[in-house]
């Protein structure tokens, strides 16, 4: 299909559900997407000018597609969840986690076993899944006292052919391989089980009690025993759980969240027959330019296709688009096999519960920042030891400072600072420089140095600021010794400074003639690379950013009737170059009128 122009593939849609995949010139995957009806939704990608940003960028990309169709919209729902954790499309929302967290599994045997596994994949391995868990020492204690408590069996295979293992001599297995317990008492027992990890403990206890009763009339005290202990073992569980409410038929998901920089933390309180039974916490990368609401949807559907522990109530902390909870609670019933409600408090109790889960989110992700941070710490420490005695540095490099120059043929010259501690980049400590003692036709990487590192550290100096352990320049000998010479004029300046030439990846050193030369798979070139390439990137994007003002400017200029009064309100308006390339027309005529707003519109699409 893809030798078919793109117009006579879109004739070609079909009038049905089904997923979509969106290919760019080299074959690759870079979107997948659900539709009710196909050939609206794929259509409507060619038919209209996109107000979101990654639209824009996303759709003179595509030169192919392709499509499945199904049978339903919510099959196309779950089908599009697979095929975006199978390709990972690059302009997909990715909930991007390198944990596998723990499942508890009942297998699918004569004689089911409690095993735990890391893969809910029920093609690989048949029986009923319960998790995920995210704390796996919680989970290794619950399966410590499912052991205990209910003595299932634990060998895959009988380990002796004329007796009972150990398991059955401590009380710890029924010796099924025996069959000295018979296939209704086990059935039974791997229920209770599977109701004990269901949170329906209440039922349980009935249960519990009345065999109780039942061995104690037959005068079979060991048995009676044995459910008398398990009775007092559940009823201790019970009563380490949060009571939310009298009311036992209440079974509810409550969803919070917490959002800082990079990183997304979910939080699951899972409600069952009133009782708060569980805490599940998930952690993710994220990219900044996805919101909150976008990832919450993603996290649903990644949640519940690996579940079949559904509530009949599921609370969000934000709103997502109607059409997609209405979908998400179509195929939640499907799954469940009962109604599921899915919702936003905003008064009352379940409010409360929404505030206690976000909470918890904080709670999680302080924690979890914690963690990262003394781990990177250590990390750094042995990295900073190696780069210091290799380089015989005077300073351990706890912060590091890079300069890059860009240009493009002398214009717009510019320089980039990027700030590293402890290993990691530090934003809000990056800086830009647009090079003053050049003009703008002329090229001096040199000159853009000195005057780069004039400009920064005489005012470190004047304004009694602390100075990096280490300075890094991008380049080679002769940016190296134009910083050196300048750090000399100024005097009293104890940072080390060293530069990284990108060809060889060679390290110099200030009056040295011998490059030095990082082994190729250490951590150390590893930093110096990061650390290079983020200035790099940063001053290109500084560049980028004066060119594009530069070409919207222009581009206005040529438009009759644009004074500098309306250029003005445009960046008061929009603030940004970015704003106001993605302004859409109905704005723009706002401000400006019809005529005039349409003729800047026409005008920033053909930048």
């Amino acid at each position: 299909m893809t030798n078919i122009p793109l117009k006579e593939q879109l004739n070609l849609l079909p009038d049905m559900p089904g997923v979509y995949f969106m290919l760019d010139k080299n074959g690759e995957i870079i979107y997948v997407g659900k539709a009710k009806i196909l050939k609206n939704r794929v259509r409507s990608y060619f038919n209209k000018n996109h107000d979101s940003p990654k639209l824009r960028v996303m759709v003179p990309q595509i030169v192919s597609f392709k499509y499945i169709v199904t049978d339903t919209e919510v099959e196309a729902l779950i089908l599009e969840s697979h095929m975006i954790k199978k390709h990972k499309p690059k302009y997909n929302v990715l909930l991007k986690d390198d944990k596998k967290f723990p499942w508890f599994l009942i297998t699918d045997e004569d004689y089911p076993r409690i095993i735990v596994t890391r893969r809910a994949n029920k093609n690989m391995a048949k029986g009923r899944y319960y998790g995920p868990y995210t704390n796996s020492r919680a989970m290794y204690s619950t399966l410590e006292l499912i052991k205990k408590i209910f003595p299932l069996k634990q060998c895959k295979t009988p380990r002796f052919k004329d007796r009972p293992c150990i398991y059955y001599q401590i009380g710890k297995c029924l010796g099924p391989c025996q069959k000295l317990v018979s296939s209704e008492e086990y059935k039974a027992l791997v229920k209770q089980v599977e109701m004990f990890l269901s949170g329906n403990q209440g039922e349980l206890l009935e249960q519990l009690k009345h065999q109780m009763e039942v061995y104690a009339e037959k005068q079979q005290y060991e048995k009676a025993a044995r459910y008398r202990d398990s009775y007092f073992d559940v009823k201790k569980v019970m009563e380490r759980q949060k009571v939310v409410s009298e009311n036992t038929n209440i079974f509810q998901d409550i969803i919070g969240f917490y959002r800082e920089s990079n990183r997304l933390c979910f939080v699951v309180m899972k409600i069952r027959h009133g009782r708060l039974i569980d805490k599940q916490d998930f952690d993710y990368e994220i990219s900044p330019e996805n919101t909150t609401e976008e990832y919450l949807e993603r996290f649903l559907k990644d949640y519940y296709i690996s579940t079949d522990d559904i509530a009949s109530e599921i609370f969000l902390p934000l709103e997502i688009s109607e059409e997609e909870k209405d979908l998400i609670s179509r195929w939640l019933k499907i799954k469940k096999g009962k109604k599921v409600d899915v919702a936003v408090p905003k008064i009352g109790r379940k409010k409360e519960m929404i505030d206690l889960a976000n909470k918890n989110a904080s709670i999680s992700f302080d924690r979890l920042k914690l963690a990262l941070s003394t781990q990177m710490v250590d990390e750094w420490n042995e990295v900073g030891a190696y780069i210091q005695e290799k380089l015989k540095l005077k300073n351990f490099p706890h912060t590091i400072e890079c300069f890059d120059i860009s240009h493009i043929q002398g214009t717009n010259t510019v320089a980039s600072m990027v700030y590293f501690e402890n290993g990691r980049p530090k934003k809000s400590m990056y800086k830009r420089f647009k090079i003053r003692t050049l003009k703008d036709t002329q090229v001096d990487d040199f000159q853009s140095m000195r005057e780069v590192i004039r400009r920064r550290y005489s005012r470190l100096k004047k304004e009694n600021l602390p100075m990096p352990d280490l300075i890094i320049i991008d380049g080679g000998k002769g940016q190296l010794s134009s910083a050196v010479g300048v750090l000399e004029e100024l005097g009293g300046i104890s940072s080390d400074i060293v530069s990284l030439a990108k060809r060889e990846e060679e390290v110099f050193l200030p009056h040295q003639k011998n490059s030095i030369l990082f082994p190729l798979n250490s951590k150390a070139l590893f930093l110096f690379q990061k650390v290079r390439d983020e200035a790099h990137r940063f001053a290109i994007t500084y560049h980028r950013k004066l060119r594009s003002k530069t070409a919207v400017e222009s581009s206005l200029d040529e438009i009759p009737g644009v004074s500098e009064k309306k250029k003005k309100q445009l960046f008061e308006r929009f603030e940004t170059i970015e704003g106001i390339l993605a302004a859409n027309k109905e704005e723009l005529q706002d401000m400006f009128g019809l005529k005039t707003g349409e003729k800047i519109f026409d005008a920033l699409q053909n930048l």
